[in-house]
């Protein structure tokens, strides 16, 4: 579990648009990362990935992590089909089955965090408190991640 205070590259990026008043919308692109706010301290970081880890063990049993089994329906079969893996071919299944990882617990916490924070900018500056910072969390890393961010306002 990683966590990436993105505050100082949001308020770059209001200050780069211009915009004095409206909102910045902050969504993550994966499926095992975060976005929230709250304060990036070091040993508040520390009980978080102890908490997440107890809550979500991931050496724990979870049936999305029996990679065999999959995809089982339909519906999961056109979604690997929708996503450029012709899994009708058994080589291709078998690949797409070895890429898979273990890794049902990430997607478990970050469902629970929640993927987008959508924050007021008052005066050209983030409405956030004092202790606040907007963090990105890596559920299933560290790899190269990105987030999407909106500026709206005037």
């Amino acid at each position: 579990i990683s966590v990436w205070d993105i505050t100082p590259e949001i308020k770059e990026l209001i200050k780069t648009s211009g915009m004095k008043n409206g909102f910045v919308n902050v969504i993550s692109r994966h499926t095992t990362t975060a976005v929230m706010i709250n304060e990036y301290e070091s040993r508040l970081i520390k009980d978080l990935k102890d908490y997440f880890l107890k809550i979500a063990p991931p050496d724990a049993k979870y049936l999305h992590n029996e990679i065999h089994l999959r995809p089982e329906t339909q519906e999961d079969k056109r979604r690997v089909l929708l996503n450029n893996w012709d899994i009708n071919d058994p080589a291709v299944l078998e690949a797409w089955r070895s890429q898979e990882p273990f890794n049902a617990h990430s997607h478990l916490l970050s469902m629970m965090l929640g993927n987008s924070e959508s924050i007021p900018v008052s005066n050209g500056e983030l409405a956030i408190g004092q202790w606040q910072s907007v963090m990105l969390v890596d559920l299933d890393g560290p790899r190269k991640r990105t987030v999407g961010i909106q500026v709206f306002g005037t």
